[in-house]
């Protein structure tokens, strides 16, 4: 990426956003695409490889808020109609005045840098106003060159930040497991080691910027420190390209890697494996790996709002053992346990069986939370029948409606 990356292309619209658009907005509209034009989904389809790519880059700038100011920055100074942010003819100054002078017509850059004999003296030389470009374009240039940390090497840049997703059971979820997922994405090219040249050669140093990767050009009053374009910043010239990478050191490729799942993750989480990502180029380190998870429903047990430790299960009782009571046993998730219903338990009603919940690292564990409720028999015998309308005449005179009519008729 170069700075006449910065200047042509409009990363903005490669993502489909507005260029006021917040950083969460960019994410969304980055994982919508990256989604939609993966290698995996579209097997074959070049054109919807080279949108990856393009969606890709976008979001590489755009994504860095750091790396997005200086985009920004560096396409204000090259909107305006006569260059450098609208410093050409037609309108520096209120009345098309000169600085200094009455004369007529548009602001001449030229008076700028001070020009001897002209009105406003040396005061604000060329170099003055040239360090300043300097200083935004020679950040813009290093970070395309080496990455958000400069990394000391020519050309080197940090591997990109790779997505991905994996779904896992409710058991695993809770307890924690390993869990092998295979990923189709950049990774260092195996063929050439990743250093872009054919087996058996090797790149020599960029004659032009001495393998530093920069080069320094003035024009005009301007002076600009930009990634060479011999050897596109990397410090290096490759002679023979590797057939498989074409130069670049880094092939798309399927591998398989072992994820780590922590006891208790939740249904949405990430984790994160650092430099498990795309790779960095120059020598600078990988990108990272980011898991989404999407854990499948269990069939009896759920996990509290309040607390995600805490395991949630509903028990279905009958009338007579909330109303007399009763020792019920009710499932975990290793086991089982004696649960206490005290006589007159209204339905609805949840009791906290301690430790049975999730179990962290450190040893501390969560809850089981049961919530008892009355299961109604669709269809009674005449047995059923006859004991239930004697159980109603036995308990006529208590009425468990009375407070809610008494509140309606005051």
């Amino acid at each position: 990426m170069t700075q006449r990356d910065w200047i042509e292309k409009d990363y903005y619209r490669e993502l489909g956003v507005s260029s006021t658009a917040s950083q969460d907005e960019i994410k969304k509209a980055y994982r919508k695409l990256a989604r939609e034009l993966h290698p995996d989904a579209n097997p074959g389809d070049e054109k919807a490889e080279a949108r990856f790519k393009a969606v890709s880059e976008a979001y590489g700038v755009l994504g860095d808020e750091s790396k997005r100011k200086e985009y920004d920055e560096t396409r204000a100074m090259f909107a305006g109609g006569g260059g450098f942010g609208g410093f050409g003819t037609g309108g520096g100054f209120p009345g098309g005045a000169r600085p200094g002078g009455a004369g007529q017509g548009g602001f001449d850059i030229n008076d700028l840098f001070g020009q001897a004999g002209r009105a406003g003296g040396a005061g604000a030389g060329a170099g003055d106003f040239s360090d300043i470009l300097g200083d935004i374009f020679g950040r813009a240039a290093r970070n395309s060159a080496g990455g958000a940390g400069g990394y000391g090497t020519a050309g080197a840049r940090r591997g990109q930040d790779v997505e991905s997703s994996l779904t896992i059971s409710f058991d695993d979820a809770v307890r924690g497991a390993t869990v092998p997922i295979k990923l189709s994405s950049p990774g260092r090219c195996e063929r050439c080691g990743g250093t872009g040249s054919r087996p058996g050669s090797t790149p020599r140093t960029c004659p032009t910027c001495s393998g530093q990767g920069l080069v320094n050009r003035s024009q005009g009053a301007f002076s600009f420190s930009e990634p060479c374009r011999d050897c596109r910043g990397t410090g290096r010239i490759i002679d023979d390209p590797c057939p498989e990478c074409h130069g670049d050191g880094v092939s798309t490729r399927t591998r398989s890697l072992s994820i780590r799942v922590p006891a208790g993750v939740d249904d949405g989480q990430k984790i994160r494996l650092p430099g498990q990502g795309e790779p960095g180029r120059g020598g600078a380190p990988a990108g990272d790996l980011y898991v989404t998870v999407s854990v499948t429903p269990h069939r009896i047990f759920g996990r509290s709002s309040k607390n995600p430790d805490d395991l949630t299960l509903t028990v279905p009782v009958t009338f007579p053992e909330l109303a007399l009571g009763a020792t019920l046993t009710v499932p975990t998730l290793d086991g089982t346990v004696s649960l206490r219903i005290p006589p007159g338990t209204t339905s609805g009603r949840t009791f906290r069986v301690s430790g049975r919940g999730v179990e962290r690292k450190n040893g501390k564990k969560g809850n089981l939370l049961v919530t008892v409720e009355v299961a109604v028999p669709q269809k009674l015998d005449e047995a059923a029948r006859s004991a239930l309308e004697a159980y109603a005449e036995a308990t006529s005179s208590f009425d468990p409606r009375a407070d809610l009519l008494g509140s309606a008729r005051r």
